[in-house]
Formats: structure tokens, sequence, C-alpha cells
């Protein structure tokens, strides 16, 4: 009999089966699996806000120690502008001071605290050198702890850690909109209580699991809570197919599927190899612009699949199987190739212009990816300077110092290379310290909230003089609003990409969006600007028309 034969009637045999176990008995099995599936998240979770807490106290007790050392103990100009520069190379503190015995502010960079309001206790005589302790300010929940080092004469050096160092995603989908998470300094001062979930305490009574951690450190304490029924969410499909399963017309259903909707696996595998093959993967191409003189400064090249009926497949759909079957490396030669056709007699006449090629972390895991980029644009009309390789942080590398080495070599090339997606993933500052980065760009998430929330903007402001400070490129993704280009200016971004621009175009429409920008038929920036000037206008003029009819009235 033929391997499918088996396939159908192992597949009849194993719905039978499910039909005959007691229902009770296959709802137990999926909520203990659900139970433990849940509880491995939540302690995952805890030990996130631990590790990172950890991490961020250790960082600023150096920091401390290295400015006592510095003899940076006083208020003096000199000092302050030392605590500048402090600021300036660690983004996980946001301000730096120091306070009198009675835990009084004797100065602040920047300025924050009224004078006379006490940041921290009074210090007592059997006080440790290091102390810890919690600000009034917070973001989304997260209050500004503060550490403190103890000097000789009574004064204390203090730095107030970012609330944004402990902004971490509360695990998967199921979970994150149901779970509450707290984080303790000590048993009475509370570090992080996400205001998003205020309510589920009263939302889950007493149907909730709770999983704790603490910092073998510093008196940390991690609290994780989850909506039991959030949890059980995980497996309420998998109920639902037992009880069909429990019915004869249930198990002819199974069968039938399986008899209409199996596909060897080898064979969609062949369609995707035959998909690659058919040059169905093509690049689209997203502007970056200079957002002060609306000059186009290159693209990001991103990929998409288009089926044979003309379909534009988005990569979310298709990205996670090609990554995890290896296709990823092909289909990524295939776009640079397919970009030289495309770009090629534009990039040639305006050297200026940039393409970025997203990698991921398995591009990282041996050098042929050097060779891959050599082959294609070694010898072609873009140039090797004109090539921007990016690394997304939001996936792990595997061997930092094989991917530092790396990278080195495409620098030593001429090409440049852009850290994507800043804040968001696994590297963090890391990345940017290890792997010599050339290009940081600034994930939506941290543009979105620009104009309506402070913290975004200080956040921004913090990177943005992160990246001038190590001589770095700076690019926003994902800006939508006339309003955040303005703010961008102000914290000195000056090159942008998002949908307030263009949307990802295809190479067509993006020879055509360069043409009208180098032809002066169009700069994108002005005709923002123009608008914003003819909607004020329109509002004066609205604001002229209603005061003359309250006058004629």
């Amino acid at each position: 009999m033929s391997r499918h034969y088996f396939v159908f009637v192992r597949a009849i045999l194993v719905a039978l089966g499910l039909a005959l176990l007691p229902l009770l008995m296959g709802n137990m099995i999926l909520e203990n699996f659900a139970t433990h599936q849940a509880r491995s998240e939540m302690n995952a979770i805890a030990d996130r806000y631990i590790s990172r807490s950890e991490s961020a106290i250790s960082d600023v007790v150096e920091v401390l120690r290295q400015m006592q050392v510095k003899g940076l103990t006083s208020c003096t100009r000199q000092n302050q502008g030392e605590f500048e520069k402090t600021l300036a190379q660690n983004v996980i503190i946001n301000a730096i001071g120091i306070v009198d015995h009675r835990g009084v502010p004797m100065c602040y960079v920047p300025a924050q605290v009224r004078s006379g309001n006490a940041v921290l206790p009074a210090q007592k005589k059997d006080a440790p050198r290091v102390g810890i302790g919690m600000s009034w300010m917070e973001y989304q929940g997260i209050r500004t702890a503060l550490v403190s080092w103890k000097l000789s004469n009574g004064w204390r050096l203090v730095a107030n850690i970012s609330p944004i160092v402990l902004a971490i995603e509360a695990g998967p989908d199921y979970l994150r909109q149901a779970t509450e998470i707290e984080v303790r300094l000590g048993r009475d001062h509370i570090w992080v209580n996400p205001v998003g979930n205020s309510t589920l305490p009263v939302i889950m009574g007493s149907n909730y699991i709770e999983e704790f951690a603490s910092s073998t450190i510093y008196p940390i304490n991690v609290r994780v809570r989850s909506d039991r029924n959030a949890v059980m969410s995980l497996v309420s499909e998998l109920k639902i197919v037992a009880v069909i399963a429990c019915s004869g017309i249930a198990i002819f259903l199974i069968a039938l599927g399986v008899w209409l909707s199996w596909k060897p696996e080898k064979e969609a595998e062949d369609d995707f190899i035959a998909s690659i093959r058919n040059n169905e993967f093509i690049p689209y191409y997203q502007p970056v612009v200079d957002i002060v003189t609306g000059e186009l400064q290159g693209c990001e090249m991103l990929m998409r699949w288009q089926l044979p009926n003309g379909r534009i497949v988005s990569p979310g759909q298709f990205m996670t199987y090609a990554e995890t079957t290896g296709h990823i490396f092909e289909m990524t030669r295939c776009i640079m190739r397919q970009s030289i056709d495309d770009l090629g007699e534009l990039y040639a006449s305006h050297p200026e212009l940039k393409i970025s090629v997203n990698l991921f972390a398995g591009h990282f895991n041996d050098r042929s990816v050097i060779d891959d980029i050599l082959d294609v644009y070694e010898d072609s009309p873009i140039a090797l300077s004109q090539v921007v390789m990016e690394v997304t942080e939001r996936q792990p590398l595997e061997d930092i110092e094989l991917a530092r080495k790396i990278i080195a070599e495409m620098q030593a090339h001429g090409i440049r290379v852009a850290l994507d997606d800043v804040g968001t993933g696994h590297g963090g500052l890391a990345y940017l310290q290890k792997l010599g980065m050339d290009i940081v760009k600034i994930d939506k998430m941290f543009i979105d909230p620009l104009g309506s929330e402070e913290n975004a903007f200080r956040l921004v402001d913090a990177i943005a003089e992160l990246a001038d400070t190590m001589n770095m490129g700076i690019i926003a993704e994902g800006v939508e609003k006339y309003e955040q280009i303005v703010l961008l200016r102000e914290l000195g971004v000056s090159s942008a990409q998002g949908y307030i621009f263009s949307k990802p175009l295809s190479a067509r429409q993006y020879l055509e969006f360069a043409e009208d920008i180098f032809t002066d038929r169009r700069n994108p920036v002005k005709v923002l600007e123009v608008q914003q000037e003819l909607e004020a206008e329109g509002a004066g003029n609205d604001a002229s028309s209603s005061s003359a009819n309250q006058t004629t009235i």
C-alpha cells in the first residue's frame, strides 16, 4: 500500500480514538496543558523583569561609583557638564544629581525637582553605601527608580533609572491583555504596575493564576497574575473539537476533511520552492526622505509574494516559514538581483541614493552573506557604497562575536549597516555597543506617540542623542503625521520613511516617485507644508466668518 493510504488510515484511527475518549478526561488534559504553558510563559515574563531590573541597577551603581572615582561629587558647573556627558552615554539613566543628608536635591541634570522637596529619605548613619528608592514620576505605570551612592560628607550621588528599562511586552497575545504584572522594590514600593491592566484584579476576582520571582541580588520581587479564562482560551478551540469528536457525525466529518484537504508535506514544500524559481517573490521599495529639504535619500527594499493571479501576499503570511526552512537565503538573493534590474540605471546616475536590504539573524551564522552581497552588487550599477544591510533587533543573534566580524567585513567593502527596530527586541544597547552599527532606525512604536506623550519625546531624544554621540546616522520609521515631522526636526532627526510620504511601492511606482523629485515636479515635504498652511488659512477664515456672523446678529 502507498504512503498516502497509510497516512489517510492513520488520520481516521486518530479521529475514532478522540471520539472514544471521555470528554471530561480530554478537558482535564487540555486545561492542564494550558495552565502549564501559561505558567511557563509567566515565569519567563517574571524572569525577564528580574534580569532587566538587576542589570539596570548594577549598571547605574557602576556609573555612580565611577563618578565618585572621577571626583564628580559637587554641583560645580564643570561637574554638571560631566553629568550631561554621562547621561548621553547611558540611555537607561534619564537624570543625575546630588542630594544633601536630608535627601533634598542640591543640583539635578536635567532640572526636574523643585527646590526644597526631598527625593530620598534622610540619610541614616548606618545606611549602606548604595540605596534604592522610588520617584513620583512614572511612564505607563512604571515608576522612575532612584539609585543613590553615599559620599563621605553625608551627601549622595543620585541617578534616575528611566521607566523604559522595564517597558517589557507581557508575553504572547493570549496573555498580554489579561495579565497583571507587579514589580516591587522591598515591601512598600511599587516599581511596575502597568496602567493598562489596572482593572484586572476586579475582572479576575479569585479566578487567576499567579507566579512569583525574586532577585537574589536586590530586594526586587515580581508577581505575574493572569486571568484563568484567558489562559483557557489557548485550548478553547481544541475543546470544541473534542466535543465534536464524541459523535459519529464528527468522526465522519473529520475523516472527510482529512481526505479532502490532506496534502503531503513534500508537495507543499515543492510548491514554495517552485514559487521561488518562478520569481514570485519580488521587491517593493519604501522611500526614505530628508524631512528638512524633501530630497530623496533612497529606499528600504521589502519582500512581497506576487501570486500568478496577481494577488500580493504580505510578508507576515510567509516570512516565518521561509526563515524556518532556510528558503529565506535564496529569496533574499533573488530580490537583491532583481533590485539591479529595477533600480540600476537610477542609482548609477544618482550615487547619493541608498538601498537597504533586510537580513534576519540566520544570515549572521556564517560569512556566506558577504559572498552573496558581493556576487550581486560588486560589479553592478548599484555600488557597494550605496548598499545598507539592516539587522533586525527582534530576533537574537546566536553568535555576537561572529556577527561583529561579518559586519566589520561588510563595512570594509564600503557597505553600511543599520540596526532596525531599535528598542523592541533582544539586543538593545548591546547591539549598538558590540556590533559597530552605522545607522539606527527608530521603530514605529516610538514614533506613534510623538506629540501626545512627553515620555515618547524624551525617549526619541535619548536615542537621537545616543546616535549622534556614537557618530551614527538615524532614520525614523512609520512617520504618518506632519506633527511628527516637526518634532523629529526639533530632535535633530532629518531622515524618515512612512506612509505620510509613501507606502511601499512597486519598482515602476518608485521610479516615478524618484523622477518627480529629481525633476522638481514634486517635493514631498513642501507639499505637506503647503497643505498645513492651507488648513491653517481655512481654520482662520472659518473663525473670521463666525465672528462676523455674531457681530451682524
